[in-house]
């Protein structure tokens, strides 16, 4: 029998694991009546019944608990976020997930959690500093021409913001600063970030975002090193951080805070189709308001007419006359400079959504590859070596074989 042979014949299924382990646990006698002690950091009601999370104060350890329905009424405390806990229950573990939790059969109070309390000092101090005041909220630029996200690049924030910002306003320069959202290292990496976004300078505004998750999982972003660089950024800064959950205090001293990434991508930019409606509209009642005016000028002039030829007074026609042809030229000059102003606005646009052609972008010189199933290839790493693709040009096309990928990642800011 040879070595592999052997640990072929030793080695444990991970069913056979698992049970060994949840032999272990479940028959430990000090494991079946247990008094754990720790703040509730998330509550879930259910309809079996109550998911909450006990950790230590440090935030060093989690351990997920369970109170089942019909234990919930002989409670003597219901598990509320941010309270120091006694719960008593007993480890159960669930192999088909790999993972232990405590059901609990009773819960006393143990005063305040250490986290809230030092969450409310941190507020506090802030506050008195005046870093969470009205009038140090920055107002945010109507049509910024560049922006900056710091999120992770991994996270679906990420992908939101750009679906969002491309939809919305075609053409604006996206900066990406990259960091860690989550976990011990998230404080210092996101700080960082926004050290990157302020040393490169180009950014008119910024969005910090990232999507929901356990309140533990947020608490960097109650770290006072994130909130002291978010109030010291250079920029207006937009916070879109989780799903329905109470204010961070990163979201208190942003300047603008909202409750989702796609949010925040929303309040950055305007919509530049909206905008385009817009200026059609003033057009209209600009050309409304001049039809209007000119027909009030020429009733005003019938009724000078009229008069005239009642009063039949030579000075008096003069005089009259003379004030029509300066109501006249004032008309005229408005009506000019209004009308001006619209076409250069106009012109504007044309010039813009010219410049976002498709087919235009072609003739300059560029190409759009396409698979053979017709979708366009936008990434090395998707293709493969070997694979028949079509490359439309200006003028023609193209068949060609890819022979060789290298993938290169562009858009990030270097630290």
């Amino acid at each position: 029998m040879n070595f592999n042979s052997l640990i072929a014949d030793t080695a444990l299924s991970v069913a056979g694991l698992s049970d060994y382990i949840c032999f272990l646990l479940e028959q430990d006698d000090q494991l079946q009546q247990v008094w754990v002690t720790g703040e509730v950091s998330s509550a879930n009601n259910h309809h079996k019944g109550l998911f909450f999370t006990l950790q230590d104060p440090g935030g060093t350890a989690v351990i997920k608990c369970v109170v089942w329905k019909n234990q919930l009424p002989k409670l003597a405390q219901i598990p509320i976020y941010g309270e120091q806990l006694i719960v008593m229950g007993s480890i159960r573990v669930y192999k088909q997930r790999g993972e232990y939790q405590l059901t609990v059969y009773q819960i006393i109070p143990a005063g305040a959690g250490l986290q809230a309390l030092r969450y409310q000092q941190l507020k506090n101090r802030l506050l008195a500093e005046g870093l969470f005041d009205a009038q140090r909220k920055r107002p945010l630029p109507q049509h910024p021409q560049t922006i900056a996200v710091v999120t992770s690049p991994t996270a679906a924030a990420w992908g939101d913001i750009q679906k969002t910002l491309k939809q919305r306003y075609p053409g604006l320069q996206v900066l990406f600063s990259p960091a860690t959202v989550q976990g011990e290292q998230a404080a210092d990496s996101i700080v960082k970030a926004i050290n990157r976004v302020n040393r490169d300078g180009r950014s008119e505004v910024l969005i910090l975002s990232r999507g929901g998750g356990a309140v533990e999982e947020l608490a960097c972003f109650n770290d006072e090193r994130v909130v002291r660089a978010v109030a010291g950024c250079a920029v207006p800064v937009i916070t879109g951080i989780g799903h329905e959950r109470d204010e961070s205090l990163v979201d208190l001293v942003a300047d603008v805070y909202v409750h989702t990434p796609t949010a925040a991508a929303e309040t950055a930019v305007p919509s530049l189709s909206e905008l385009y409606n817009l200026h059609r509209q003033r057009i209209a009642t600009l050309s409304q308001a001049v039809r209007k005016q000119e027909t009030t000028a020429e009733n005003q002039l019938q009724s000078l007419r009229y008069r005239l030829r009642r009063l039949g007074l030579d000075q008096q026609l003069q005089q009259e006359m003379q004030q029509l042809i300066w109501k006249k030229r004032h008309l005229v000059q408005v009506t000019l400079g209004r009308g001006n102003q619209a076409k250069q606005h106009l012109q504007l646009l044309q010039e813009k959504l010219a410049s976002l052609d498709p087919k235009a972008v072609l003739r300059r010189g560029y190409a759009v590859v396409r698979g053979e199933n017709g979708a366009i290839a936008r990434s090395a790493s998707d293709l493969a070596v070997g694979q028949s693709l079509l490359i439309q040009l200006g003028q023609g096309e193209v068949k060609v074989k890819v022979t060789n990928t290298e993938p290169l990642g562009k858009g990030e800011l270097n630290g």
